[in-house]
């Protein structure tokens, strides 16, 4: 007798979660452990940095450990009688909105783990020592701790294929289907808290240019273009280098500092975008240029091709 398809892929689910389980035991009480032993100790880092690089991987760990493969292993036992683990899943899809954090985290953690590496040799010689051991399989702890990122969309994948293997009689069927939904919005919750980070790191990078102004500095902004324009004068018939960020509220018309000590611009005016409009002009003195009026005053802007100008308009 051939296994049925569906069988197949619940065991390779069960051996990647077995395999899965060892990894984290090895981050959470191989490294973690070991570093934060001789953390308290006072001879590698602080505790906190300890902490930091990872992040909450003993709650992660546990959770797998404790319950999720236990609970896969006594449903393969009995897959004879009972062929499901969708009812498994749904009770596993909830927790692994843990991960967001993990994942959020992960950039962060290996900059520190560089960052220290540097600075501290024995914290160095302690990774590379671990790293060293049968159990590590000759890669480094930043590939082991990649792990707990890919491990969600592998359950997907999994999941997926198991859904579409299933006959459509299978008692596990709707089970199977509302664990894969389940899963499906883990996955967007934690994808969509790693673009959040990056938009607000990113914004932080800007208002930083900017010299952080008060009345500027707002978390619920969003960067929508930036670059560099020249302002056309028609009164003497000539232009000047400015700068223009345009964000979803304001447009702020910039002056690149000379001396950059600090920002990189000054703000010379901020238009709100409502009420703002924008139109190409005809002018064949100055190409590429467009008038934007708001409330605040109108400007005359030439930018440094015609794609860049509809770029702006749009």
């Amino acid at each position: 007798m051939q296994e049925p398809e569906e069988k197949k892929i619940a065991l390779e689910l069960l051996e990647t979660e077995q395999a899965y389980v060892n990894r984290l035991h090895l981050l959470d009480q191989v490294f973690y452990t070991e570093l934060m032993k001789e953390a308290k100790a006072g001879k590698t880092v602080p505790e906190e940095v300890v902490k930091m690089i990872f992040s909450n991987i003993s709650s992660i760990y546990q959770f797998h450990a404790e319950f999720f493969l236990p609970e896969l292993q006594k449903r393969m036992e009995d897959w004879n009688h009972n062929p499901r683990i969708g009812d498994v899943i749904q009770k596993l899809a909830p927790f692994l909105k843990m991960y967001g954090e993990y994942v959020k985290n992960f950039d962060k953690a290996v900059e520190l783990i560089t960052a220290w590496s540097e600075k501290s040799p024995p914290f160095q010689e302690l990774i590379a020592d671990i790293q060293k051991r049968k159990v590590c399989a000759n890669l480094t702890l930043q590939h082991h701790m990649l792990e707990p990122v890919q491990r969600i969309p592998r359950y997907e994948l999994l999941l997926k294929d198991y859904v579409r293997k299933l006959p459509p009689e299978s008692p596990d069927r709707g089970d199977a289907e509302k664990a894969l939904e389940m899963i499906f919005m883990v996955a967007k919750h934690s994808n969509a808290a790693i673009a959040e980070m990056e938009r607000l790191q990113n914004l932080w990078v800007v208002y930083q240019r900017l010299g952080l102004e008060d009345d500027i500095v707002d978390p619920s902004n969003e960067l929508i273009k930036e670059g560099p324009v020249q302002k056309v004068s028609t009164r003497n018939n000539s232009t000047s280098e400015k700068y223009l960020f345009l964000f979803n509220n304001m447009l702020l018309y910039c002056v690149p500092k000379v001396i950059q000590v600090g920002a990189e611009f000054q703000v010379h005016l901020r238009m709100d975008v409502e009420g703002m409009k924008v139109r190409e002009l005809n002018d064949t003195q100055f190409p590429h240029t467009f008038l934007v009026s708001g409330k605040q005053r109108t400007l005359q802007l030439q930018a440094r091709s015609g794609e860049e100008m509809n770029a702006w308009i749009k």
